[in-house]
């Protein structure tokens, strides 16, 4: 291994542990009583802030046009109103790690999207991943001593409307293109058009909130979420350029590896032998639908969305 293909696997790595700690930061922030459009809100003008300052000097030469800007609204509906309203829900009723497993279904509900739309050709094996994908989360749904509590099998459903979406705005990405925007440029419209209809949904529906004195823990975990999104994000960027895409991609399965083992850790969850078996069913299916070829990186969309 030469010293770049460290430096790059190092990379892999830190960006897994990051976008696998979001979740259990997620549960820890909504189940103090944080509210869905709030910490949206937050999250949004965090990410605005921080990569504004990070292109200060070409914010003057953003092109702002009525193609670009129904773009950003296409992104910040896809993926962050909509999926962030959906799974911060779902975050309060089940476990951080089943979580961590549903959200890595991205690439196996892409996969027929894809197909629909032209952007990809039939293949058996990944059909197979497909079905192994579907099979994990029935391991997780379907036994009675899957989940700490029968009850919470109602929210599985809610916690799938993130991943369908992701898959979705991935495809149209990868069919239409990002309206001649390069992968920071999308972000921070995204979160700039986002803040601003985020705050008006999270004040008329009462879940705007402000960190105040004296602080919680859940005021740190939700600005903390919000700053790794951001950083993962863009690190994620400048990975998909130096190592490719399908090198990259791999990070999906260190997310969901992290994911769960971050919420052993920090909240002490614990799983039976039912969600250990759809886990490892997501690892093979992850395997079998993943692309054996590069995609430009154009053309490439974040596979994990927090």
């Amino acid at each position: 291994m030469t010293r770049d293909d460290g430096t790059l696997t190092l990379a892999l790595v830190a960006l897994g542990a990051g976008w696998g700690l979001t979740q259990p930061l997620t549960k820890i922030t909504v189940t103090a009583g944080y509210e869905p459009f709030g910490i949206i809100f937050w999250q949004m003008l965090i990410g605005t802030l921080l990569l504004g300052a990070l292109r200060w000097r070409s914010l003057g030469r953003l092109p702002v046009t009525a193609k670009t800007c129904a773009f950003w609204l296409l992104i910040a509906f896809l993926g962050t109103l909509i999926p962030n309203s959906a799974s911060y829900r779902a975050a309060f009723h089940l476990p951080s790690g089943v979580m961590s497993i549903v959200i890595s279904t991205i690439p196996l509900i892409a996969f027929p999207i894809a197909l629909a739309l032209g952007n990809d050709h039939f293949s058996w094996r990944r059909m197979g991943g497909l079905a192994l994908g579907l099979a994990a989360v029935a391991f997780i749904a379907l036994p009675e001593a899957s989940l700490p509590e029968r009850a919470m099998v109602a929210f599985l459903p809610l916690a799938l409307i993130a991943p369908l979406c992701y898959a979705l705005e991935g495809n149209i990405v990868a069919k239409w293109g990002t309206a001649g925007l390069d992968p920071v440029q999308v972000l921070f419209g995204a979160s700039a058009i986002g803040t601003v209809i985020a705050l008006p949904l999270a004040l008329g529906t009462g879940q705007f909130r402000v960190p105040t004195s004296p602080f919680i823990l859940a005021d740190f975990t939700m600005i903390l979420g919000a700053v790794i999104h951001v950083l993962v994000y863009t690190g994620y960027v400048w990975l998909v350029g130096r190592g490719g895409a399908v090198f990259a991609g791999q990070v999906s399965y260190l997310v969901t590896g992290f994911g769960v083992v971050w919420a052993m850790l920090l909240l002490r969850e614990h799983y039976s032998l039912w969600v250990w078996t759809a886990l490892a069913a997501m690892g093979v299916g992850l395997t079998l639908v993943r692309p054996r070829v590069a995609q430009t990186p154009e053309k490439v969309k974040n596979l994990v969305h927090e």
